[in-house]
């Protein structure tokens, strides 16, 4: 999971260094870049804010899974424990 993370921050960060540079080299007024460079940022933080949510739901279900996952595991143990003895 967390190579997954390091993996969407690099590219996240690959994204915007590629939409500055593309931009500075765009045949614009100053203004209008600056301006479209302040929107590419205002998008890539909400989309970093959406993926720390998404993360953050997805690591909450895979702990609740595997505490569902290892209560299961204790009831059978017990049981077969019970069994042997």
């Amino acid at each position: 999971m967390k190579s997954l993370g390091s993996f969407m921050t690099g590219l996240l960060a690959g994204a915007a260094l590629g939409g500055i540079i593309a931009l500075l080299y765009a045949p614009q007024s100053g203004k209008e870049t600056r301006d479209k460079v302040r929107q590419k940022f205002a998008d890539l933080e909400k989309e970093l804010e959406d993926l720390k949510s998404k993360s953050g739901q997805k690591s909450a279900k895979v702990r609740s899974d595997i505490a569902s996952r290892l209560s299961e595991l204790r009831e059978e143990i017990d049981k077969l424990s019970k069994e042997v003895s």
